[in-house]
Parts: C-alpha cells; structure tokens; sequence
C-alpha cells in the first residue's frame, strides 16, 4: 500500500494476496507443462520471465496504446492536471503521469506498476460530459487504484491467461500434426493423450485464472469507490458521475464499445456491461451494488 492519505482497504489486501498465491501456483503448473510437452527448460524460464517482465514494466505503455491515448502537458490539458494535482496533494501522494484518450466514449483509466511508475488517463468522452467536481470524483476513484496497487496484480494475472492460451494452442497444434511429448513417448495413441491432457488442463487453467481475476476486479471497484470517495469527501458526487457515465454509454455506438471491451477490467465503468452475462465473469459488479454502498458512505460521513 503507498503511503499516502488515501484509505487502505485489508480485504482487498486479503484477496490480492491470495490472488497472488494462486497466481504463483498457476504459474508453476503452466510451467510444467511446457517442459512436460517438450519445451527445455531454459526456454521455459526465457517465455515466463519474459511474458512477466513485458506485463509488469510495460503495462501503462500497453494500456494505452491500446486506448490510442497519448500522455500530455498541464500546458495541452490544464484543466485534467488542476484536478489531478488537486488530489495528489489531498492523498500526499507522487503525481502520476496524465494521458488523454481521443475517444468519444466517456471512461477513465489507471494502469503501471507502482505509485511512482503510473499514469491516470482520462477519455476525451467523459471531460467533456462530466462537471469539474465529477471528474475530480473519477480521478479519485482512479488514483485509489494506484494507491492500493491492485492495478499490478490484475495485470500480471493477465498473463497468466496469455501463458494458458499459447500452451493450450501448442498442445492443439501438437496433437494435429502428430506430435508426441517431445519425444518422449513413441506411441501415438499416448501421445495424443499427452495433448489432449495437455490441452484441457491449460483451459481449466485459463479459467481459473480469469475468474480470479473477475472476483478481484468486482472487488477493487468498491474498494476504489470507497477510498475515491472519502479523499473528496462527496460519495454523492461520484454516484451521480456513476449514473451520467453509465447512462451516456448507452448512446455510444456498440461497434466503438466492443474496441474497447478487451480494456474492460481497468475501466471506470465497462464499455459494455454483458446484461446476459453472468454476474461471474463480469470485470465490475452491478451499478446498483456501488450505487447502494455509496448511499450508505454518505449517510456514515454525515453522522
């Protein structure tokens, strides 16, 4: 947790810690299978610290060239660095680096690997929806994340999925064209078993990741909500921030919120929410939840 003035959250700490836990034994069982289809044990090592050292030094820099954003001066954008200087000196926190997304989707985003290394990115949508007082409400909401430092470990918790996808690709490729455990074994019916095997525990694999990193997801959302609003001081403001976003991104072509979708799990508010989906695999729990636990942080801090 950084040490600022910014309100630290133990269950969320609880669940990034267990998150981590679970993250450290997937990637060991990921890397038993690698070197149990034939990968050396040298190249194992070389994807794993690769695929780790990319997510977690180069993740603001992969958020947003994925967004189009750009990062920009007090000089280009004074209005977004007032508000963003304005809460650094409430949380007595370093101030990040600030991006502008030229998108006409009303969202915000933090991403990077620690306080000093992160960068709070805001769409060209929702500066131009939301009031000065809701915007600093986002930001705050946003620079939470980068307090709590949760926005770390859902990114390397993205990797894991990435490893679990490329060895269950190999195994099926693997079993397509004949191949058998690295020479392991010379029959082809066992060695079809070995990718078939192979194949189904990287997508139980996969899975398990990708719930763990939904359930941390929903979790650090309230966690951002709380903390975002008490630095302010006005959870009625970021409710009301909460309703003009949500209800604005109804009006946004559907082709232009699915380009975004893959960005979902670090959004303020989803691009698209998946009212069919289930509640499980959903990266933000429901507008009614934050909605209702803002209400009550609002009667607590009026007495």
């Amino acid at each position: 947790m950084a040490k600022s003035k910014i309100e630290s959250d133990r269950g969320l700490n609880l669940r990034m810690f267990v998150t981590g836990l679970a993250l450290v034994v997937l990637y060991l069982i990921i890397t038993t299978l690698l070197i149990y289809i034939g990968v050396g044990y040298g190249l194992v090592i070389v994807i794993v610290a690769a695929l780790i050292f990319s997510q977690y030094y180069f993740s603001d820099k992969i958020a947003m060239f994925s967004m189009h954003a750009r990062e920009v001066t007090p000089a280009q954008e004074p209005r977004l660095h007032e508000i963003v200087d304005r809460l650094c000196l409430l949380a007595d926190m370093p101030k990040p680096r600030v991006g502008v997304a030229e998108m006409d989707m009303p969202n915000a985003f933090a991403t990077g690997r620690s306080p000093r290394h992160a960068v709070i990115c805001a769409t060209r949508g929702i500066m131009a929806r939301l009031s000065d007082e809701e915007l600093e409400a986002v930001l705050a909401h946003e620079l939470s994340h980068v307090a709590h430092r949760d926005v770390a470990v859902m990114t390397i918790a993205s990797g894991v999925g990435m490893l679990a996808g490329m060895v269950s690709r190999m195994a099926m490729w693997g079993a397509m064209l004949g191949g058998g455990g690295g020479g392991r074994n010379n029959n082809n019916d066992n060695a079809a078993l070995v990718e078939l095997v192979t194949w189904v525990v990287s997508i139980v694999i996969y899975v398990v990741a990708y719930l763990l990193t939904m359930a941390l997801s929903r979790y650090r959302e309230l966690a951002a909500d709380r903390s975002g609003a008490i630095l302010i001081g006005k959870p009625s403001v970021l409710a009301s921030a909460l309703v003009h976003i949500t209800g604005d991104m109804g009006r946004i072509p559907r082709t232009d919120l699915r380009k975004a979708e893959n960005m979902n799990a670090f959004f303020f508010v989803p691009a698209l929410a998946g009212g069919t989906a289930a509640s499980l695999f959903a990266t933000h729990p429901p507008l009614e939840k934050r909605l209702d636990a803002l209400n009550k942080l609002e009667r607590e801090l009026n007495g």
